[in-house]
């Protein structure tokens, strides 16, 4: 076929209507044999870029500043479309996470298409989701870093479809797994099934060696000593000594411990008759030769425990952060590496992921009805902090009720980061007024927040004689009585057969988590405004605090745009003592005094990527 389109273009070669319809026909043909294809949409928001460029103005009486000298946080109000472009320009390459709660496209009223709400009879239903999902997944893989990570909320509608797409976008080699997430515990039913799950999809840019695996706690672990500080907790699941699969005859020997010797299963009399040679193939003996033993009772990791019946075994201590291994040379020493364990593939079906733990976060700013399908704060940490750098850039470009900003602002208090995030949303309905920056402006100003710490006091099993003459009640209020100066409250809880009390330790309690927060909406210039450099250059504020992250305070951050301002700046030096950076324009040529009196100043030249692309296209350079 494409032999004799060749021919045929020969043949018409001074045709050029005849030229085109064989050069759409050749595009067909070259088209990709695999893969997801559909109808292809324009948005009006893309329509409206063809004579506009959008710009971001900020709204200054929404501004947050709670953490000063602290960077700041960003919220973007307008079609994501734009911001993602805006944010091309600021971010390419910066950001470490992208988590997004698209629109499912249920058909029903979760996803808006030019101003219109695509419903289950619109025959381009999935086109129109596709053609608007692919323009900003392309632009957010722009904007990852090379270790960057990101997470896409879906269900069952688009989940198939969704991904193929980010398999093209990223290919399939970063993608790392679609995981089951619990929406709820009950509801209705449609059909057969009762629909309870979303999907969490995960791909990574680049490096897949990026996960931070969480500590691993184990309820066996439930001892402590006086190492429990470098070692952690410690149980007692393995005797010292065993019935062998194969006799030892080095490893049965007599051990003394404060002045009491033990032999292997017990009995000094069988041990004898060992030692004359009298044993079976699989006999008893220690599983520590006398070397390791003695390592280990000096430090610590033997235990002797005695019977009620008057019996005594000797248990090794297994402790969570701790074991014995041997060094360089040869000799036992104690290594210390936390234990830590993957996420699960189904770590996300615990009900604290659900939609009605999301409702109750959202209780808290008075915000219950006013969000549907919203996610759990608990969710968004657990996927931010798998991700090894705890000063990441997050971005949420369907910011909705404002999770991400909660979770990364309670994350930074529980480990020590400093992420800061980047969160858009349109204002349909006011969403972003009332709903996000109302959300981020509590979390800041007058969340009650504790950062606590659960510890297993009691595990239980429940049986049925509890129901009768138990003395469950007088065994829990005696290990509270026990525990009370260690711990600042108590709780407990029924899972799994199992009677749960807990020891709560409060580290910390804020009422709002500081932080700053920049409030920017989405405007437009023309492209034929008349004076359009001097139009673009009011907008360039709020570009280089995107960018850095700060506030342009004329004291710690100063922009300058002219030599008049740098002479301006240069008369009055002495009145900015606390100067961190100069803005500059690359139009401005400091004299040799002002780079004298600037030189411990850092100094950024304003970039022509913020918006020389669009003066040359019109023309104009700047």
């Amino acid at each position: 076929m494409m032999d004799f389109l060749r021919h045929l273009k020969e043949e018409h070669k001074n045709d050029d209507k005849t030229l085109i319809a064989l050069g759409e026909i050749e595009a067909e043909l070259n088209a990709k044999k695999y893969g997801l294809v559909w109808e292809q949409h324009e948005e009006a928001v893309d329509v409206k870029m063809r004579t506009n460029i959008p710009v971001f103005t900020e709204v200054p009486e929404r501004e947050i500043a709670a953490a000063p000298g602290e960077s700041y946080n960003f919220l973007l109000e307008g079609d994501n479309l734009h911001s993602l472009r805006l944010l091309e320009k600021t971010h390419k390459g910066r950001i470490d996470v992208i988590y997004i709660d698209p629109p499912y496209n249920r058909g029903k009223d979760d996803f808006i298409y030019d101003d219109n709400y695509i419903g289950l009879e619109d025959a381009f239903r999935h086109s129109k989701w596709l053609s608007f999902m692919e323009e900003r997944l392309r632009i957010a893989y722009s904007l990852l870093s090379e270790d960057g990570l990101m997470f896409v909320s879906i269900d069952d509608n688009e989940q198939a479809a969704l991904k193929l797409l980010l398999d093209d976008i990223f290919s399939e080699d970063n993608f790392i797994i679609a995981m089951p997430r619990i929406t709820k515990k009950s509801g209705k039913t449609t059909g057969s099934f009762s629909k309870n799950h979303d999907y969490v999809l995960i791909y990574t840019k680049q490096n897949k060696d990026i996960f931070v695996m969480e500590e691993h706690i184990d309820r066996a672990f439930q001892y402590e000593d006086e190492w429990v500080k470098e070692r952690g907790k410690y149980k007692l699941n393995q005797t010292l000594d065993y019935d062998s699969l194969s006799y030892s005859a080095s490893l049965d020997y007599p051990l003394t411990i404060d002045d009491e010797t033990f032999y292997p299963g017990g009995s000094i009399e069988a041990w004898k008759e060992r030692q004359k040679g009298n044993h079976r193939r699989a006999d008893w003996a220690w599983r520590w030769n006398k070397k390791l033993f003695e390592f280990g009772n000096r430090n610590g990791f033997i235990v002797v425990k005695r019977n009620s019946d008057g019996g005594t075994r000797i248990y090794t201590k297994t402790y969570l952060n701790a074991k014995i291994a041997k060094d360089e040379s040869g000799n036992y020493c104690i290594e210390y590496e936390k234990r830590k364990k993957p996420l699960s593939s189904i770590e996300l079906v615990g009900n604290q992921y659900s939609n009605d733990n999301a409702k109750k976060d959202l209780a808290a700013f008075g915000l219950k009805d006013d969000f549907d399908y919203p996610k759990p704060v608990d969710l968004i940490k657990r996927l931010v902090k798998s991700h090894y750098n705890k000063n990441a850039i997050v971005l949420d470009f369907f910011a909705g009720s404002g999770t991400t900003a909660q979770a990364v602002l309670e994350l930074n208090v529980e480990d020590g980061g400093r992420r800061t995030f980047i969160l858009c949303t349109n204002n349909q309905n006011q969403i972003c007024q009332n709903i996000t920056y109302k959300r981020c402006y509590g979390v800041i100003t007058k969340y009650h927040y504790k950062n606590s710490s659960r510890t297993i006091l009691l595990e239980r099993k429940i049986k049925i004689t509890d129901f009768k003459n138990s003395t469950l009640l007088d065994e829990i209020d005696a290990t509270k009585r026990e525990h009370k100066s260690q711990y600042t409250k108590f709780d407990s809880e029924i899972k799994n057969e199992y009677l749960y009390l807990y020891g709560v330790t409060v580290y910390q309690e804020y009422t709002g988590i500081p932080a700053n927060l920049k409030y920017y909406r989405t405007d437009f210039v023309p492209k034929d405004e008349e004076y359009l450099s001097d139009a673009l250059i009011g907008h360039i504020a709020e570009m280089i605090q995107l960018e850095h992250g700060i506030k342009l305070d004329g004291k710690r951050y100063i922009m300058v745009l002219t030599d008049e301002e740098a002479d301006a700046l240069a008369a009055h030096w002495s009145e900015h003592p606390d100067v961190q950076a100069l803005y500059v324009s690359r139009n401005v040529l400091f004299t040799t005094e002002q780079n004298a009196l600037f030189r411990d100043v850092e100094k950024h030249i304003i970039p022509d990527y913020y918006f020389n692309f669009e003066l040359r296209e019109e023309g104009e350079t700047w």
